[in-house]
């Protein structure tokens, strides 16, 4: 049976084995000729590509590996947190200053 060429990288991307790829695709194909009752033209095939891609995602949803996104933002905000305490450190400085030089000039002109 011919099977996508990217098919590994739709394995990859999905955390499934090429194994277990291959079988999602080979049910997607019989998804799709039921569904188009047609083997072969661009209907069969896009559909057979939906099957697939929809059944890649419930496969993944069934993984119990982590998902990194969450945890890499969490690092990345928790890398900026310094940054920012410093540059709301700088901003208060600068305000308290601002008002301090203002009163200085506003005093004298009076």
């Amino acid at each position: 049976m011919k099977t996508p060429k990217l098919l590994p990288w739709y394995a990859r991307k999905a955390g499934v084995s090429l194994d277990r790829a291959e079988a999602l695709w080979r049910k997607a194909v019989r998804e799709a000729t039921a569904e188009t009752g047609w083997v072969g033209n661009a209907e069969y095939w896009g559909s057979a590509m939906d099957h697939f891609v929809r059944l890649l995602e419930a496969e993944r949803s069934t993984l119990c590996a982590p998902r990194m996104q969450s945890y890499v933002r969490t690092q990345n905000r928790m890398w900026r947190l310094p940054l920012i305490a410093m540059e709301d450190l700088f901003s208060a400085f600068h305000a308290n200053w601002q008002r301090q030089h203002n009163d200085h000039t506003h005093h004298r002109a009076a």
